[in-house]
């Protein structure tokens, strides 16, 4: 048994029927890899069935301490049954992308059940009508409540259900893991009530530890080294308010190495900055497609991982953020990207000023109580409709293997990620980069996007206006460095030829000195 983190109880006390707090993916998969060129369900299963001991997310479920008094606990669930994990469905025919991205926003609407653990699998057949897929693929949609996992301790969640070859790997440690008993309410109740008491000097001694960061951070304000102006300008816009219950799911595909050429708009970017301000431009198309653009940019949040290697393969959020203007006031796409690189390095020297592990660790020691009573009066009353946001946004970067896996020996060639949504953000996306590819996907409440294929296309323009950009740079580039080639060659040659005239006089010169005088013959 091991008790809930802070900022994992965050996300419980945020959980609602409309608005489930999971995050989760599309999969998909190529079968013909597999041995005898297709993979039944019954493998899928049994494939998962004996790996489940490499996550231990996987058979943990929570149990609340009664009134809320305390952080949830983690216990091995002794009444643990895969194959209610573990589902099974098959798209109509023709069996389409906007089928796949219906049935994906479908699933992933429905919220969790908390009383066993928090994760399902469904695998969904029939894609047989989806531009790139082989025949005879099939998707699996993921969902996993997020007070069990981030987005690193996702991959880690995914490692253990993939392997690196169509065979299995090397041989699998012993699975040691045994079921719990509940533990009893009455006592649950006792330790919260004693650590309510103790939280305050827990509290005062975590706060020591940020004491360095303030005041880093209230020098880089004075020497204006960063700024709030991200937090402070956000927008109002459609993409704020509360949640419906209403999920709308889209993805977008683009190569890896066009992404990494873009990095060429910007000195010193990166792939999360090219993508960032890709997701900048589409969400300035589609605003001002509805007359909603605004004046001031747009702002997302964007998660950071603090997870080290000694917390690799554990349950729980190692997370802080960093919040980047996305440049939707700029509409060209190299001064966007400018722009977007700029804050974005601004917005690192502030986390990192601040201390992103020490921001976390102070998460974990906020009240039980005070989370699950705030996250009420925000809900209950829609303040979500009524505040102004600090974000419009989440932009969430997860990297994935460089290189090919494999679930029950079909090749994984598609992956794209789903965000869960919550009163104040009603449109998040997530990048996944894999192999030669990069995805940018999204997920969205329906009164935010009721048309996501507009939004997809929106991604896309913005995509190629960056690589027109991009061309165009180039261009300039090349033109600039033949000119200066040609201005290389020229000045050559009027070198070349002052030195025959040069030789030539020399000549004349020596001539006349063995011989009579003579006049040099006028050029």
């Amino acid at each position: 048994m091991k008790q809930m983190q802070g900022l994992d109880t965050v996300f419980v006390a945020m959980e609602r029927p409309v608005a489930p707090v999971h995050i989760g993916s599309v999969l998909i998969y190529d079968p013909s890899t597999a041995p005898g060129g297709f993979v039944r369900f019954k493998d899928i299963l049994s494939f998962i069935e004996g790996r489940m001991h490499l996550c231990e997310t996987m058979r943990q479920k929570m149990v609340k301490v009664p009134f809320g008094l305390d952080y949830p606990y983690w216990v091995q669930d002794s009444s643990f049954d895969i194959e209610y994990h573990v589902r099974h469905v098959a798209l109509p025919k023709p069996g389409d992308w906007r089928q796949l991205c219906i049935q994906a926003a479908r699933v992933f609407a429905r919220p969790l059940d908390l009383s066993r653990p928090p994760w399902e699998i469904t695998v969904v057949e029939g894609l047989d009508n989806i531009p790139g897929v082989p025949k005879g693929s099939y998707a699996m949609l993921t969902k996993v409540h997020h007070s069990a996992i981030d987005g690193v301790s996702g991959v880690d969640m995914m490692n253990a259900l993939h392997t690196l070859t169509i065979d299995k790997d090397a041989p699998l440690p012993p699975d040691t893991w045994r079921p719990e008993a509940d533990p009893s309410q009455i006592g649950m109740f006792a330790r919260g009530y004693v650590r309510n008491l103790t939280n305050p000097i827990r509290q005062a001694k975590a706060m020591r530890h940020t004491v360095p960061g303030m005041m880093r951070t209230a020098k880089g304000l004075i020497k204006k080294e960063f700024d709030f102006k991200a937090l402070m300008n956000a927008p109002k816009t459609r993409f704020n308010g509360t949640v419906s219950p209403h999920r709308m799911f889209d993805a977008r595909t683009f190569a890896l190495k066009d992404i990494l050429r873009l990095r060429a708009l910007a000195e010193g970017s990166k792939l999360n900055d090219v993508m960032l301000s890709i997701t900048g431009g589409a969400m300035r198309l589609y605003l001002d497609r509805y007359n909603e653009l605004p004046d001031t940019s747009v702002t997302t949040m964007a998660p950071i991982s603090v997870r080290d290697e000694a917390e690799k393969n554990t349950m729980g959020n190692q997370v802080s953020a960093m919040f980047v203007p996305l440049g939707s006031h700029i509409g060209s796409a190299r001064e966007r990207m400018k722009y977007v690189t700029e804050e974005t390095i601004k917005a690192k020297s502030f986390t990192s000023a601040m201390g992103a592990r020490q921001m976390t660790e102070m998460a974990k020691l906020a009240p039980a109580p005070m989370m699950n009573i705030g996250a009420k009066i925000f809900s209950q009353f829609k303040l979500a409709d009524h505040v102004k946001p600090f974000v419009n946004t989440v932009v969430t970067n997860v990297p994935c293997p460089p290189v090919p896996i494999y679930s029950a020996g079909a090749q994984l060639i598609d992956i794209f990620g789903m965000l869960c949504l919550v009163d104040g953000v009603k449109l998040g996306h997530v990048v996944h980069s894999y192999v030669d590819k990069v995805t940018l996907s999204f997920t969205a409440c329906r009164s935010a996007v009721p048309d996501p294929d507009f939004y997809s296309e929106c991604l896309q323009a913005s995509f190629d206006d960056h690589i027109a950009a991009v061309v165009e740079l180039e261009k300039s580039k090349a033109a600039r460095a033949e000119a200066a080639d040609r201005k290389v060659k020229t000045k050559k040659r009027v070198v070349r030829k002052k030195m025959t005239t040069d030789k030539t006089l020399v000549k004349t010169t020596t001539k006349t000195s063995n011989g009579s005088p003579k006049t040099p013959p006028k050029a």
